[in-house]
């Protein structure tokens, strides 16, 4: 099982390039795809950390070894190589519990077997200093990433050519083609997952549900249609491209994000003062700036782009779905490479963009028929996060109420039938596509 390579023949000059000292210290842990070899404990055997498989089954068939919870070893390499050198101090029975199988059978038929596990106070030492260290790591690289101005890559679906940043990237997939796969501020070693992406789609593999389909056209159709621009939660494959699978010694981001906060309110010292809402990133109608507050968001758009959507809603008088189908109609014009204020088609978005912009129609809106349509209700892209924080006041209630045009509330009784069929929003959904037809 050994898979390492043999020195290069006496005399023979193998060094093919250009030599560099490590930037890194000797004993860093390496990028995924390139970890050390994971050494037995007891013999010489090791094998590549990606076939731990192989070594751990070679323990308990070999040694009668047992490793508890070994999936949740920050670095099993420096683990195995730790207690390489102790079982050679001590015997094993001094760090390992003892395990007797078939203990009231025959003794010829009696196996012994050793289970290593953090109750060992030893033991949890040493998986609690790999797993900072790691942190530690992952935290400095990802660091190191947001600040890289070299980054070079293009898009998997439209092959446009971003540079500079790997957030311009990421932002242009979520937003041009409803591709997310978290906020670039949440995933280390970025590079790899592309790579890791790119080859699943260059094998003609869906990405979700991971079938393998026959050509190219076929496979971008499947992706479409089901919605499945999306990566698999469920494969382990990803999870050391997120820092929240690094955060907490034992447990993985499941449990972590699931953890019960019952016991929170057993808590009598309740200090909300340093309570900060979860951010939202909502994205600028105009550009790919994103924010973590509404106040930024509404503050960038007004200062950068000259678009104030306080003062349209309050100049309109705009109720909570009609800036709902306002913004929706704003998405989707500027989606379309089209000025939403003179209907201009483009032919990219940046062009409509300037357009926009050098032609004062920021804040220039068409007649309210244009947009204030049923079809605007529903989001142009499905995360939108400025939608959640649109004006809901009660003088909208009120007004809803008075005025009630946008969404008929029905009650339950209700006996009418025929009336709910005239006042149906897919009625006049079908309506309008009739006219336009």
């Amino acid at each position: 099982l050994n898979k390492e390579l043999p020195p290069p023949p006496s005399g023979q000059d193998s060094i093919l390039e250009p030599l560099c000292f490590p930037e890194q210290p000797a004993d860093a842990p390496s990028a995924p795809g390139t970890e050390p070899a994971l050494l037995c404990p007891f013999c010489p055997e090791s094998v590549p950390l990606q076939h731990k498989d192989v070594l751990l089954k070679h323990l308990l068939l070999e040694h009668k070894l047992v490793i508890a919870d070994v999936k949740l070893i920050a670095d099993l390499p420096k683990y195995m190589l730790y207690w390489k050198g102790r079982f050679l101090e001590l015997p094993l029975t001094d760090f390992c519990s003892v395990i007797k199988t078939n203990s009231t059978g025959p003794v010829e038929k009696q196996e012994v077997y050793f289970l290593l596990c953090d109750v060992l106070p030893e033991d949890r030492d040493l998986r609690e200093k790999l797993q900072q260290k790691r942190l530690e790591e992952v935290l400095e690289q990802q660091q190191q990433e947001r600040d890289d101005g070299s980054f070079h890559r293009l898009c998997m679906f439209c092959s446009e050519e971003f540079t500079g940043n790997r957030s311009s990237l990421l932002n242009h997939m979520a937003r041009e083609h409803s591709f997310g796969i978290g906020l670039p501020d949440n995933i280390v070693y970025c590079d790899q997952f592309l790579d890791t992406l790119q080859s699943k789609l260059d094998n003609l593999q869906c990405l979700y549900c991971e079938k393998t389909f026959r050509d190219k056209t076929t496979l971008k159709d499947h992706m479409r249609k089901k919605a499945h621009r999306r990566i698999n939660a469920n494969n382990s494959t990803y999870d050391r491209f997120y820092v929240i699978n690094y955060l907490e010694l034992g447990k993985t981001w499941e449990e972590v994000q699931s953890e019960d906060d019952r016991e929170l309110l057993d808590d009598e010292d309740d200090d909300w003062s340093d309570w900060q809402a979860h951010p939202v990133s909502a994205v600028c109608l105009f550009c790919d700036h994103q924010s973590e507050t509404m106040d930024q968001i509404y503050t960038h758009m007004k200062g950068a782009h000259s678009f104030d959507l306080h003062h349209l809603r309050t100049e309109l008088n705009l109720r909570f779905y009609q800036q709902v189908k306002l913004v929706n109609f704003i998405r989707r014009q500027i989606h379309q490479s089209r000025c939403y204020g003179c209907q201009q088609t483009f032919p990219s978005r940046d062009e409509v963009i300037r357009h926009i912009v050098s032609e004062g129609h920021v804040m220039k809106l068409p007649d309210a028929s244009t947009w204030n349509q049923p079809q605007y209700y529903f989001p142009t892209y499905e995360n939108d996060a400025l939608l959640c924080t649109l004006s809901d006041s009660d003088d909208d209630e009120s007004g809803e109420r008075h005025r009630g045009e946008d969404v008929p509330v029905i009650a339950e009784d209700i006996s009418d039938l025929r009336a709910l069929k005239q006042s149906s929003v897919l009625k006049q959904l079908l309506k309008n596509r009739g006219s336009s037809s």
